[in-house]
């Protein structure tokens, strides 16, 4: 069988090395550079069992049992163990998902020990994940690459067919015919899944995550507020003394029209006045991320499949990357379509 994987992020790349396991000829593409240079860009990423509804925290607890796996298997530490806090209007609803779904929690006032924050005025109420961490990106990159040696190709994806059973793609390196094809291209995915009469969002919007400097001997737990009245935010430590702060904006100021630089400007007015009000760093940025996103979506994920063509979309994937690897690399082999909530059953 000879499939192939569109888009070179974690998600793609933790499906082609399932797939190379399964002794699968696969081909991943992947436009860029260098793997995981779009989305999946950065050197760390939040992990939390935390969501807003139990499936997810089921399947947020499977995915870390599989972070373990490439743990054991790189021997090297992929997570931290910092712990997660949430806060703000949505805490509660998180934390019953979190009861529902049987995972280790605890909701705690702002006077607990339990809480590490670089808050200068801590949140009143807040949802302990102890099962959350910083992932070490970089460590994940390179063992992915590691397994995925050779089957990278630099080449962009422009069109896809279905026909003869198969499914051929036409690429910057030539067109090439495959039993099965993976779109996991993030923001590319949505224009070549509509070649094949597949939907999937195509809405884009620009987001920016900003690092500041701190001097704390205190390891911050990574943190998730939802105030009712002030920016929301997602924040966790990137290295020492580096805190990376991203803000969820007026959706008119980042949509895709306004162009990255204006969207970044509001973006670092937004998130540097919050730190300089909220935040026990000093308000200067040292660093930024930029990546593009999906509006609207949260958390999760979801599948479509066309004959022989599966895509799949989401936001937030990295935590889920490796389920979602080992889930695609299946429904390519077998041609089923996953269920977003059923992923983990048969797992």
């Amino acid at each position: 069988m000879r499939v192939a994987v569109v888009g070179g992020g974690v998600v793609g790349l933790s499906t082609t090395a399932a797939l190379l396991q399964r002794g699968v000829d696969v081909v991943c593409y992947e436009q860029a550079g260098e793997p995981m240079a779009q989305r999946s860009a950065g050197s760390s990423r939040i992990f939390r069992l935390a969501h807003a509804v139990p499936d997810l925290v089921r399947l947020a607890a499977v995915a870390r049992a599989g972070f373990g796996r490439w743990e054991n298997a790189s021997g090297t530490s992929l997570i931290g163990r910092s712990g997660c806090v949430v806060s703000g209007e949505q805490m509660p609803v998180w934390a019953a998902a979190m009861a529902a779904a049987g995972a280790v929690h605890e909701v705690v006032d702002g006077a607990s020990d339990g809480l590490r924050l670089p808050a200068l005025t801590p949140p009143s109420e807040a949802l302990l994940d102890p099962a959350g961490g910083v992932i070490d990106v970089d460590a994940v990159r390179a063992h992915l690459t590691e397994l995925t040696k050779g089957a990278v190709l630099r080449a962009q994806v422009y069109a896809l067919e279905d026909s003869r059973g198969g499914a051929t793609a036409w690429s910057s390196a030539g067109d090439a015919r495959f039993d099965a094809v993976l779109l996991a291209a993030g923001a590319g995915t949505s224009p070549l899944a509509a070649q094949v009469g597949i939907y999937t969002p195509p809405a884009l919007a620009h987001h920016v995550r900003f690092t500041f400097p701190f001097d704390s001997p205190v390891t911050w737990q990574c943190w998730i507020d939802t105030p009712p009245t002030d920016l929301g935010t997602y924040q966790h430590q990137t290295g020492p003394g580096r805190w990376a702060v991203g803000g969820h904006l007026d959706p008119a100021l980042t949509a895709w029209e306004v162009g990255p630089e204006a969207a970044t400007t509001a973006s670092r007015d937004a998130v540097l006045a919050y730190a300089r009000r909220h935040l026990a760093v000093e308000p200067r940025i040292v660093d930024s991320l930029y990546c593009v996103t999906t509006p609207d979506l949260g958390d999760g994920f979801e599948f479509r499949r066309n004959g022989p063509i599966l895509a799949v979309y989401g936001e937030n994937l990295f935590k889920f990357a490796p389920l979602l690897g080992d889930v695609l690399a299946a429904a390519c082999v077998d041609g089923s379509t996953p269920a977003a909530p059923d992923v983990a059953l048969n797992y």
